[in-house]
């Protein structure tokens, strides 16, 4: 957060500090288009960052590669609880292809809900796979 703040602080300095110098030298051409402030602190998508890394996995093997990862993502996100294994899940996903955990993903107190974790992922994971929503 704070590189964003002084990259925005920057890109104001040399904006303001290049339209003063148009308007000095009396130069209508060198006027720049104001950019939003906001597109500068947009904060990245995390559920297309996901999908732009999933669907390369699934190319080949799934007619719709990025409904298939993002309803991965998004029963991956609503079902499981622990911010550790959830985000272990969708790193496996993103990386594989396939829902996957690595023991070491996740702190030793928490590698025993591994297993219930993938229970619980099991049907709507097949769901997003086999019968997936073309209109998302």
């Amino acid at each position: 957060m704070f590189v964003r703040i002084c990259s925005a602080a920057i890109l104001a300095s040399v904006l303001v500090s290049g339209s003063a110098q148009a308007q000095v030298k009396g130069q209508a051409q060198a006027q720049l288009q104001p950019m939003p402030l906001r597109s500068l602190f947009r904060v990245p998508d995390p559920r297309g960052e996901f999908v732009r890394l999933c669907a390369p996995h699934m190319v080949g093997r799934w007619a719709h590669p990025e409904t298939v990862c993002g309803c991965l993502h998004d029963y991956a996100a609503a079902t499981v609880e622990d911010t550790d294994l959830r985000e272990a899940l969708l790193r496996g996903i993103s990386e594989t292809g396939v829902p996957t955990i690595e023991t070491d993903w996740v702190p030793p107190s928490k590698q025993s809900e591994i297993g219930p974790t993938f229970t619980k992922i099991a049907k709507p994971t097949l769901q997003c796979m086999f019968e997936p929503s073309t209109d998302q």
